[in-house]
């Protein structure tokens, strides 16, 4: 039997999914974060991926043919030539580059989907001009190439979901002359930009130690990975232009297929390349990390239950735990508006509710004035996919049919994208 293994590294833990070449799930397995803290450190990381593996019931891991990596979006770190971690992770959400947004705008063309304070080149800027480095070699690699790393061990190896945020020119298939110019003159040449692969594609045999350690066959290769937002659209079932996916994790991402790019910094929005599509989107700050500030789980369930998502809360929020945002309003110096808050708790969730609700609504209006497609369907995926009333909240809103995503893990997504068959219409 041909079994292929996705992994998924989001914002509360790590999953793995492991399908068979008719895509029916064959096990799952998760690694949760002990607080929000840890997945700061790529040590754990490493930890999470061979538990993951090693999870897997023995008699599939002999199995696997290939195996695919996703994690989160413009989560980076800086490695030394044997691929240890020489910096701390910076994560997706890491605003540290504001204080390098004048540089930024002096490298980069106008307007372009580098030029935000969370981007994966702002942040090979800051580190740049904050971690002391000696005259050997660097590499600077996303959340997912470094665990890929891991497996194959092949150091410097992405791909043109993961390095979109770092200037990648996806069009082309190339790095830019503006930034390779910049490396090579400012940066310096002992800091290497990760060769780029397709997702999908084979980059290696896991290694003789990989196989020893884990049980896995030596033939199973590791492809080029992705990023968890285009991993929970693979998974979601969506595949014509038009349809959608919003991911309701900690934050809300929203990606809509089309037939045009579109890149605009101004929105924070930018594009995805998917075979010959393009899945046009962008993320807020808003989401489920909001909702969990104010209530655990067992109150997010019984609360949405007394609430009527065909009435109005009456309430007006912008919900976020802390200023700033990237889509679709792009300011850092954006404030949360979470007043007044009432005192029934129903009356506050049912605004948070309605508020995230706005925002995505106000980004697929910001994406189709920008002539990427016409919305015709939502998929969701993600925690909050599981809240019935969020779900029509939402419809109310959007005025388009909810769809339940086929598979809401991003797990999944990878798994499918490691056994490449994903297709596109």
């Amino acid at each position: 039997m041909n079994l292929y293994l996705g992994l998924d590294f989001g914002t509360s833990g790590a999953r793995a999914v492991v399908i068979d070449s008719n895509f029916q799930v064959k096990a799952h397995t998760q690694y949760v974060w002990e607080n929000s803290q840890e997945n700061k450190f790529p040590h754990v990381w490493q930890m999470a991926l061979f538990n993951l593996i090693s999870d897997i019931p023995q008699e599939m891991r002999g199995d696997i043919r290939a195996i695919a990596i996703d994690g989160t979006s413009a989560t980076v770190l800086l490695c030394d030539g044997d691929g240890k971690p020489v910096s701390e992770a910076l994560l997706y959400n890491d605003s540290r580059g504001v204080a390098m947004m004048d540089k930024l705008r002096s490298i980069a063309p106008g307007n372009h989907p580098v030029i935000s304070t969370t981007s994966s080149l702002a942040k090979l800027l800051w580190l740049i001009e904050n971690i002391s480095l000696s005259n050997k070699s660097y590499y600077f690699l996303h959340q997912a190439d470094w665990l890929g790393f891991l497996l194959h061990g092949k150091l410097g190896v992405s791909d043109y979901n993961n390095v979109l945020k770092l200037g990648y020119d996806v069009g082309n298939l190339s790095y830019p002359d503006w930034l390779t110019d910049f490396v090579n003159s400012e940066v310096g040449k002992n800091i290497h930009l990760p060769e780029v692969v397709t997702p999908g594609a084979i980059v290696g045999n896991v290694t003789p130690e990989v196989v020893n350690s884990l049980g896995l066959s030596p033939e199973c290769v590791v492809c080029g990975g992705t990023t968890d937002s285009i991993a929970a659209f693979i998974a979601s079932g969506a595949n014509t232009p038009g349809e959608a996916v919003t991911s309701l994790g900690s934050t809300l991402v929203l990606k809509l297929l089309s037939r045009t790019r579109i890149d605009d910094a101004k929105y924070g929005i930018y594009s995805h390349r998917l075979g010959d599509l393009w899945l046009v989107g962008g993320a807020s700050n808003t989401g489920g990390a909001v909702l969990r500030h104010f209530f655990t789980d067992a109150e997010l369930s019984s609360l949405s239950s007394q609430i009527d998502p065909n009435a109005e809360s009456g309430l007006d929020y912008y919900p976020l735990l802390q200023k700033g945002d990237r889509f679709p309003i792009n300011d850092p110096e954006l404030l949360p508006r979470l007043a007044p808050k009432p005192e029934n708790s129903v009356q506050f969730l049912h605004g948070l509710l309605e508020g995230i609700a706005k925002i995505e609504l106000r980004g697929y209006k910001l994406l189709q004035a920008l002539s990427a497609a016409t919305l015709t369907n939502v998929y969701t995926a993600g925690g909050g996919a599981k809240n019935p009333t969020f779900t029509a909240i939402r419809g109310r809103y959007l005025q388009v049919p909810m769809k339940k995503a086929v598979y809401t893990d991003a797990a999944y997504g990878s798994a499918v994208l490691a056994s490449r068959q994903f297709i596109v219409q």
